[in-house]
């Protein structure tokens, strides 16, 4: 029996055939069979004219350990329908990376999450292995915080969330971040929704910054603020807890929307301003510690929990103007006085100088006015001399109280800064912390001596008393009453009656003569004298006695027996 000859028709349909076979088969994951070992391959029939052979480890055994037997059935992925040597070339890791693919596109679109393992470690982050497809871990992508050590969590199955997937490419992008936060994210809303104000619970310090700790609540954090750790003053959160430590804590404040957390420690104590007043009464003295030092002033702790300030004005009865660390040192033990109780506002207001004797009160006590007392000149100023005396306070003496006879001005050039003076105390006023003292003082008042006649000669206004010239001058001559301290000016016009008379170049320094006293104000501490009052006042009187005008005896002839009479009672 002879076979008929094939046609042209007939080849191009075997062709065909077999193109549109080998179009439908390579690049596909197909069923094969295995039908024997050799080696470490395993022989598989898919179905073509020869059979293909794959790797055992592929199918992760080795030789003698093989995890397949002849006659099972197996997925493989056909690269070839026939290569060089005439043999399938076949695939079982391409055949299950292809199966993963194909899963992982559609948890991909899902969103739904992934089991992979972590097995190596390349730059920028790691690889992990979605059974069988290879994926990149960034390194930020691992979790919530940095991860110095990811040795635990290599080879360990754990969920991921697919971050993109390029098949082209063969990439995927994976995070285990993702997958933390979202459960994160879940147990605190759990964690929030089961809390409520008042309740305590504990929990473990887990961070500590200047301001205060966080604490892990079992999966979610709230804040310890360092206020609402204790009742006392604390500087730093890590002078009362540490990293790692359990607490006992009570929720203060809960925010359902941003899941923020306020705690406090403190509130689980008593608090101790409750009848603050009762146990600090004002002006009772007590013993603390220096806990603060500002520019205004001092904080004290009366007790953990009670603290009082000590303003700079209420440090030191002479230091003004200086800076409360010059005074008291932090940790200090001092004394202070209750000045002031608010427990309202939750203040109490402390004096340090007043548990101090009042140096003004000590110095009237020991100096009472009337008192000379020696000190060092501190300042001079346009009103006065301030005067360094005893427990560091100063007196003044006030320019009006330099010199009783000159200025103020004239008299403060006698004086200069650092030379030690004595003075006399004028008043002490120990509410005002004043001293007022008085260097005139130290010798007698000149106009009262002299209208006591302390030097011989009472001056008052009518009296006559004798001058001397003390200083000639074309207005007038300076000159001094005779026995006393008081000096005064004589313009020319009082020199004499007679114009002729009146020239002061009749006189010279030293003469005396006698004069009448026209003014002698102790108040406004003036005097003044005219030898012209006197001639007047002398006329007027021998007129008097003597005689008139009118009697028939001349003016001259009336003086003359005047100056007679006048010099035989002499």
């Amino acid at each position: 029996m002879s076979l008929a000859t094939p046609t042209r028709e007939d080849f191009a349909a075997l062709l065909e055939a077999s193109l549109n076979q080998t179009e439908m088969v390579e690049g596909s994951v197909i069923k094969g069979t295995v039908v024997g070992f050799e080696k470490d391959l395993a022989v598989i029939d898919v179905g073509l004219k020869v059979e293909g052979r794959i790797p055992l480890k592929e199918f992760g055994g080795r030789p003698g350990e093989e995890n397949i037997a002849i006659g099972d059935e197996v997925e493989v992925y056909l690269e070839r329908v026939e290569n060089a040597l005439g043999e399938a070339v076949l695939s079982r890791e391409k055949a299950r990376r292809e199966e993963s693919w194909i899963r992982l596109e559609a948890a991909f679109e899902k969103n739904d999450k992934v089991t992979g393992k972590i097995f190596n470690q390349v730059k920028g982050g790691f690889t992990v292995d979605l059974d069988g497809a290879v994926a990149f871990l960034p390194r930020s992508q691992v979790d919530i915080r940095p991860v110095r050590d990811v040795s635990p969590l290599m080879n360990t199955p754990q969920p991921f969330q697919i971050l993109k997937m390029d098949k082209r490419r063969g990439n995927i992008v994976v995070s285990r971040r993702v997958v933390l936060e979202e459960t994160r994210a879940e147990q605190r809303h759990e964690i929030v929704q089961s809390l409520e104000e008042g309740q305590i619970i504990e929990g473990v310090v887990k961070n500590i910054t200047d301001y205060g700790a966080f604490v892990d609540l079992g999966g979610i954090d709230g804040l310890l603020h360092v206020t609402d750790m204790a009742w006392r003053r604390v500087n730093h959160p890590t002078e009362i807890l540490s990293i790692g430590q359990s607490v006992k804590v009570q929720v203060i404040r809960v925010n359902q929307e941003t899941h923020r957390i306020s705690l406090g420690m403190k509130q689980l104590q008593s608090d101790p301003w409750e009848g603050i007043e009762a146990k600090y009464p004002i002006d009772a003295r007590f013993t603390g510690r220096v806990t603060n030092i500002t520019d205004y002033g001092a904080f004290v702790e009366l007790e953990p929990g009670i603290e009082g300030l000590i303003h700079v004005s209420e440090m030191s009865w002479t230091k003004k103007n200086v800076h409360p660390g010059k005074i008291v040192a932090t940790s200090q033990e001092v004394t202070v006085m209750i000045l002031e109780v608010d427990a309202q506002k939750r203040r109490i207001s402390l004096g340090l100088k007043q548990v101090m004797d009042n140096p003004w009160e000590a110095f009237l006590d020991a100096n009472p006015p009337g008192t000379t007392v020696e000190g060092e000149v501190k300042n001079k100023t346009e009103f006065g001399l301030f005067i360094g005396l005893e427990s560091d306070i100063d007196g003044m003496v006030h320019l009006s109280d330099l010199d009783w006879n000159r200025p103020g001005e004239e008299a403060m050039e006698d004086y200069n800064k650092g030379e030690t003076v004595k003075a006399v105390v004028l008043e002490v006023d120990p509410d005002k912390e004043r001293i007022s003292l008085g260097i005139k003082q130290l010798g007698s008042d000149p106009f009262t001596d002299a209208a006591e006649g302390a030097g011989g000669s009472e001056v008052r206004r009518g009296a006559i008393v004798t001058c001397e010239v003390k200083e000639v001058k074309e207005a007038g001559l300076e000159v001094q009453i005779v026995g006393t301290e008081l000096s005064t000016f004589m313009r020319r016009s009082e020199l004499a009656r007679e114009r002729n008379d009146q020239q002061p170049s009749r006189f010279s320094v030293g003469d005396k003569f006698d004069v009448r006293v026209t003014q002698f104000d102790r108040k406004a501490r003036r005097v003044q004298v005219s030898i012209k009052a006197l001639e007047i006042a002398e006329e007027k009187e021998a007129v008097d006695q003597y005689g008139s005008t009118d009697s028939g005896a001349s003016l001259g002839d009336i003086l003359g027996a005047a100056l007679r009479a006048r010099n035989t009672d002499q």
